[in-house]
């Protein structure tokens, strides 16, 4: 539910869209003002925003994400993404904006919603002809499955840069989530990146509102302590200004005024050695 722009981990065995259900994919995409998504998640997101902003929490998310591929690509000159925890394509995903920057740019999306299998097949192609995009149908709890799929795409000799953007809050164990960030990190090389962001569990309204989801049927979503959040970026050299609120983390500079501070979302990027 509230994991930025992300899709639900336990879909259907069967890989039916469920309708009566909210989807966490299809909900933030409605948060996001986009048009993919049906009665029961406009009515779960409805709900949500009565009783915090969730559409801001949603374009800063994405905003956040642009920022990170934007230096990563550009300033880092990473031409590899593994973007995990894929969700609905919205405007300016990661392969459009890698690619914008370096054309051969290769990025693989992984998810199993399969609403956002059906929409990346269609919508998530290249940019550029140099460029490759590419989709993996997997569970992130599975990630020797994605590092194995990955690397029909990927060189795992050069850096890539590992994306997991509001995802993890759906795993619900927190050791677990560390664990499978950990089995990722450790497959690729020196050089690498992880791209991370979380909602936490500072702001007493937002964590409310996730507790509240869990009655709507859909995917739980768990509002995560920074202190786990921090845990994930162990041996990696942090990004200034290191792990702070996404609106914080090298922000555009504003019209008017100062850049307002996001408390209940924290996100970073750190360097593996």
């Amino acid at each position: 539910m509230a994991g930025p722009r992300h899709g639900e981990l336990d879909p259907t065995p069967n890989g039916e869209i469920r309708y009566d259900v909210p989807g966490a994919a299809r909900v933030w995409n409605y948060w996001m003002g986009g048009k993919d998504y049906y009665p029961v998640d406009k009515e779960a997101g409805d709900a949500a925003l009565e009783l915090f902003d969730m559409r801001t929490v949603a374009r800063q998310s994405r905003e956040f994400l642009i920022r990170v591929v934007r230096y990563l690509a550009g300033e880092a000159g990473i031409r590899q993404f593994l973007d995990i925890g894929t969700g609905l394509p919205t405007m300016q995903n990661t392969h459009e904006i890698a690619q914008s920057i370096i054309p051969d740019a290769r990025i693989v999306y992984v998810d199993n919603d399969p609403i956002v299998l059906a929409h990346a097949r269609a919508l998530l192609t290249n940019t550029t002809p140099e460029g490759v995009t590419a989709y993996i149908d997997a569970d992130a709890r599975d990630p020797d499955l994605i590092i194995s799929e990955a690397r029909n795409v990927l060189n795992f000799n050069e850096p890539i840069t590992v994306m997991f953007m509001g995802v993890l809050g759906h795993i619900g164990d927190f050791e677990t989530a560390r664990s499978i960030v950990a089995r990722v990190m450790d497959a690729v090389p020196s050089g690498s990146y992880l791209a991370h962001t979380e909602g936490n569990d500072l702001d007493p309204e937002y964590v409310a509102i996730c507790e509240g989801y869990r009655s709507t049927g859909a995917l739980p979503y768990i509002p995560q302590p920074i202190a786990e959040i921090r845990r994930r970026f162990d041996g990696l050299e942090m990004v200034d200004p290191g792990l702070v609120p996404i609106t914080l983390w090298r922000p555009d500079a504003p019209e008017l005024g100062d850049v307002v501070p996001l408390e209940g979302q924290t996100g970073g990027v750190g360097r593996k050695p």
